[in-house]
């Protein structure tokens, strides 16, 4: 699946439009707001106090005078009976009895300030005028603003806090009120919307959902023949598959409101909050119908009632009842179509897949070969790509990938090349980031060389039972360097898309499985811990066609799977065994047979192709990446997987 570059614009409330945001004061507003006033206020503050910091020295009115006396005096400011003046140049100060600090040194001062005596002296005027001093006076009093700042200020910044945090409680008192209303975020219909032309690799689910969208436009044709289109629409598919982009597709063909919500938003730990909500989501869907209401994992509420430890009080359980309830509620002529997505159809209750509720399932699977090649090229239509990019090879080479995984490659192959400071993306960007989201972040190569001798010969048994396997998988490449948390890897993929395995394919991937192994015991006569994963897949996939796929002679036609349909807690415990404790022996026999004979098939290419392991394991030690074509040359195979796989994808 692709995704739109354009984001819709959504509007939470209300269905006339996109609505202003609610005014609200952020803390560090507040914070900031209290912080300029301290510093105005202080700064006002300071202002009603001489300046007495820097040069500026206390001296006595006599020394004043006496300076003033032999024309030393160049200016003075006189604030109520404080005098502040500057001498026309340095003189020397030498403190007397009468200073605070009589033992203190003599000073060079250029500023000095006194204070006039208490009684005036009535020459000091004529004599400063007379000696040519600039004569400055200053109102002690403060300003009738600053004193109103001083006196009012602090109450209006109190009356101001007081208003913020009483329209902060209303306003949480009102959420406590609107605690039970739905969160469903509403998708604007008049703005730019994602199409089925933005999704690619699912054409068999657009040709299905195609009859939503016209039913939604058109609703008049259905209803005047008698019919019922589906009131609900379960899309069903692994992650990253496009469930909810589909859903999106289709508001934005029919331009109708699109509301979307997890199930989970549903549930609170206050008992009735769920169904709260579910009635607030349909009357809301209700007032903008024709509409689309988009669950996404609907098995977090829609989960079967009964099962497991909970009780029928749970609230889970009651959100899906009313839920159930309002799906119920609609009439004939309300075209409100309810989609929902999961990636468990299996633990959903019956009640809420049965005709007149999700009536209609659609499978949203992992896109073929045509459809990664159609995602890969949405994914990168606004990509600068080089002439030598063939998205036919990539999709070719991403079986399994999801839209959701095409969608990361063609992003990490753009940070590749930009990292490698390229003006256009070229294969080896795609390659590069095709090995980091399959094996893994490459890591430093080993440094012990005798654990290097053992990871090349491990990964050239995996490699050289693919070889001599006919059902293996073809090889794309061997390497030991560490990648994610493996020591090496022997990468191979199928040539085209497998729906159906047959028995010896799945052997033959046993045989490749344990080829490491085998390798090891062949070459070193010893076995190490390298192949724990190896040994699990093993084990698992054999198990699976002994007690599931019914490929054992022993058992025949028969299917002794667990029971996995409600995985929920509580829920296997009360479920007994489907078989007998002599079965499950048997099981676990058969399985081990198989397991060991394929594990004689490995050893027994070992023995008979030992030049080529150790031809393989060398080339291993001194290239570290062996592609698929050199592992052809030195096992003189006649498998060439590379014109295999370029056959195929221009075949397509």
């Amino acid at each position: 699946m692709s995704n739109n570059p354009r984001p819709p614009s959504q509007d939470p409330n209300q269905k006339g439009g996109p609505q202003p945001p609610r005014f609200t004061v952020p803390n560090w507003v507040i914070t900031l707001l209290l912080l300029v006033f301290v510093v105005i206020f202080l700064s006002r503050m300071s202002m009603l106090v001489m300046d007495t910091s820097g040069s500026t020295v206390e001296v006595p009115y006599s020394f004043f005078r006496q300076q003033l006396d032999q024309n030393m005096v160049r200016s003075v400011l006189f604030t109520g009976q404080v005098v502040v003046g500057e001498f026309k140049t340095a003189v020397i100060y030498m403190p007397s009895s009468q200073d605070q600090n009589p033992t203190a040194p003599a000073r060079t001062i250029t500023r000095f300030q006194t204070y006039l005596p208490p009684v005036e002296d009535s020459q000091l005027i004529p004599l400063l005028t007379e000696k040519g001093v600039n004569i400055v006076s200053a109102d002690p009093s403060p300003s009738p603003l600053l004193v109103l700042l001083l006196n009012w200020g602090p109450l209006i910044v109190i009356g101001a806090l007081l208003l913020i945090f009483f329209s902060r409680a209303r306003q949480q008192q009102n959420n406590i009120f609107g605690f039970g209303q739905s969160r469903a975020r509403r998708y604007n219909e008049e703005h730019p919307q994602v199409t089925f032309e933005d999704v690619a690799g699912e054409e068999a689910a657009k040709l299905e959902l195609s009859e939503m969208v016209d039913f939604l436009k058109d609703p008049d044709k259905y209803l005047r023949l008698g019919a019922r289109i589906p009131r609900g629409v379960l899309l069903i598919g692994p992650p990253g598959t496009g469930k909810t982009l589909l859903a999106r597709a289709v508001a934005g063909e029919a331009k109708v409101p699109f509301f979307s919500l997890s199930a989970s938003e549903f549930v609170e730990m206050f008992v009735g909050v769920g169904a709260s909500r579910v009635r607030d989501l349909f009357n809301r869907a209700k007032a903008a119908a024709p509409c689309i209401i988009f669950i996404d994992e609907i098995d977090a509420v829609g989960r079967q009632r009964g099962a497991g430890l909970g009780g029928g009080n749970d609230e889970r359980e009651q959100t899906l009842n009313q839920l159930l309830v309002e799906m119920d509620g609609f009439d004939q002529r309300e075209t409100i179509i309810i989609m929902a997505a999961t990636n468990r159809p299996d633990v959903l209750d019956p009640a809420l897949l049965r005709p007149g509720r999700f009536d209609r399932q659609v499978t949203v699977g992992l896109p073929d070969k045509n459809g990664r090649i159609a995602i890969l090229r949405v994914h990168t239509r606004h990509m600068p790509l080089s002439q030598e990019v063939d998205l036919v090879k990539l999709g070719q080479a991403t079986i399994g990938f999801s839209g959701a995984d095409l969608e990361n490659l063609a992003n990490e192959a753009a940070l590749t090349a930009a990292r490698f400071k390229r003006d256009k993306l070229v294969m080896r960007d795609f390659e590069i980031a095709l090995d980091r989201i399959i094996l893994g972040t490459e890591r430093p190569p080993l440094a012990d060389e005798k654990e290097r001798r053992i990871v090349a010969y491990h990964e050239a048994g995996h490699a050289l039972t693919a070889i001599h396997t006919p059902e293996a998988d073809p090889i794309l490449k061997v390497t030991i360097v560490p990648r994610g948390r493996a020591l090496g890897v022997m990468q191979s993929a199928p040539v085209d898309d497998r729906h159906n395995y047959s028995k010896e394919y799945l052997m033959a991937r046993l045989v490749v499985a344990l080829g490491g192994r085998s390798a090891e015991e062949i070459t070193f006569n010893s076995i190490t811990s390298g192949a724990e994963n190896d040994l699990r897949q093993a084990t698992h996939l054999a198990r699976l066609m002994v007690a599931q796929l019914g490929m054992n002679e022993e058992f025949g036609p028969l299917n002794y799977g667990d029971q996995e349909q409600q995985p929920f807690l509580g829920y296997a415990l009360s479920q007994p065994r489907q078989y007998s404790d002599q079965t499950a022996a048997l099981i676990d026999r058969e399985t081990k047979k198989l397991v060991e004979e394929a594990h004689e098939k490995a050893r027994r290419i070992m023995r008979e192709h030992r030049d080529e392991l150790e031809a393989l394991a060398k080339e291993l030690m001194d290239n570290e990446t062996v592609d698929a074509f050199r592992v052809a040359e030195i096992t003189k195979s006649r498998k060439d997987p590379e014109a295999a796989i370029h056959d195929s994808a221009g075949a397509a």
